[in-house]
């Protein structure tokens, strides 16, 4: 290939970055794509960006077009011409000077209309959640109907939600992409955004993202969305209002019965599936079977995670550390949204959460396991046969 070293890798590069452009336009699915809005205020906002990019592109062309002109026109020609000499022109001047001022009212016009469009009161018949960003997990809570849950939310299609939004600690930033916009969760600041899902909205999941650098594990503070109609709706907060004590000696809930309150994981759509791969390194035997009356005795007895973990109806477990964990089997992913909810991961995150996700304020629970943490080997813990117990307590939490 002719040309220096530096122009042959810059042409692989560009050769690259454009294969990847094409591969990525043949996607079917775009899951994270604001272009997409299923909201009013999603509308709102891909109405202003439309009018916006197309006002840039206008201008765009005009002063491109100007500066083609003046190129090839006043191109020079021979040293022996001599220019003529201007010292101002008052009438480009005026022009230079109206012709962006114009702009910037078509511009700023329906700026500001969304803005108000967008910072405007809740309707009076809202769904209110509230929003709190902990390092690094999402809480939600139903105050009118007395509900809490984490790194979940389930709203529905048709009806305002508005969302109270604060910080447990540092800033966050709530972004469900195809729903809304982003707004940051400030220290001892509230904000507020919401929106109305379109009646038409199917019932499927959907992405939702931190996105204000928060610290270690910022990129793995995630959260599910799942719209409902009004009546799936009011069947899964009447079920979340019930307490989740497990009862060792009823049958367990099956799929057909959890899909009348909860949305069907084998529904889930594949981008809202976690696929994030476990450590090296961090094993577990898959073998073992739990138990989940002893799992329940030991999530209530040992002091390992009831000291954390709220799950109502079991009244020795009433933390407020970490996430609550009423009907947490029925969830689709833990970790913030980093792992799948099943016993394979779940195990795992027991066993030793700092290594599955950094920084994670969950202690590491594992016997003889190493905390990346402290730099040191857990004194004690609890063996796989112990771990299994709590999943399978856990995992029946439906």
């Amino acid at each position: 290939m002719i040309g220096s070293p530096r122009l042959r890798r810059l042409a692989t590069f560009g050769v690259a970055a454009t294969l990847a452009l094409v591969l990525g336009a043949c996607a079917r699915e775009y899951p994270n794509s604001t272009f997409t809005p299923h909201s009013d205020y999603g509308r709102a906002i891909d109405f202003l960006w439309n009018r916006l990019l197309f006002l840039g592109t206008m201008v765009f062309i005009f002063v491109e077009a100007v500066l083609l002109f003046v190129v090839f026109k006043y191109r020079r020609r021979s040293d022996d011409i001599v220019p003529p000499q201007t010292h101002g022109n008052t009438t480009l001047e005026i022009a230079w000077t109206l012709i962006p001022a114009a702009i910037l009212v078509f511009i700023a016009v329906p700026t500001v209309r969304t803005i108000f469009q967008t910072q405007a009161k809740a309707p009076a018949n809202a769904v209110q959640i509230e929003v709190y960003g902990h390092q690094w997990w999402w809480e939600f809570r139903y105050p009118e109907y007395n509900v809490v849950t984490a790194n979940e939310i389930y709203i529905p299609t048709g009806r305002a939600v508005n969302f109270t939004l604060r910080t447990k600690d540092v800033l966050h930033s709530f972004w469900m992409p195809e729903l809304s916009g982003k707004r940051d969760l400030i220290s001892n600041h509230t904000n507020y955004i919401w929106f109305t899902t379109d009646s038409t909205t199917k019932t499927t999941v959907w992405n939702g993202f931190c996105t204000e650098y928060c610290g270690a594990s910022h990129a793995n503070m995630r959260f599910r969305v799942v719209t409902v109609k009004p009546d799936q709706f009011a069947s899964w907060i009447q079920h979340q209002q019930a307490p989740a004590a497990f009862n060792t000696s009823a049958p367990a809930a099956t799929p057909a019965q959890l899909a009348n309150y909860v949305y069907p994981r084998a529904d889930v759509p594949a981008y809202a599936v976690p696929q994030t791969p476990i450590p090296n390194g961090l094993t577990f035997d898959d073998r073992l079977q739990g138990d989940v009356g002893r799992g329940e005795k030991l999530f209530v007895g040992a002091g390992t995670c009831n000291g954390c973990h709220t799950v109502n109806g079991v009244a020795l477990a009433a933390g407020i550390i970490g996430p609550n964990l009423t009907h947490v089997g029925s969830r689709i992913a833990i970790g913030a949204g980093l792992y799948a909810n099943d016993s394979h991961h779940l195990a795992r995150w027991i066993k030793n959460a700092r290594v599955m996700k950094p920084g994670s304020l969950m202690s590491t629970l594992g016997k003889g396991q190493f905390d990346p943490q402290t730099g040191a080997k857990v004194p004690g813990g609890l063996d796989d046969q112990q771990i299994a117990d709590i999943v399978a307590y856990l995992q029946a939490l439906k």
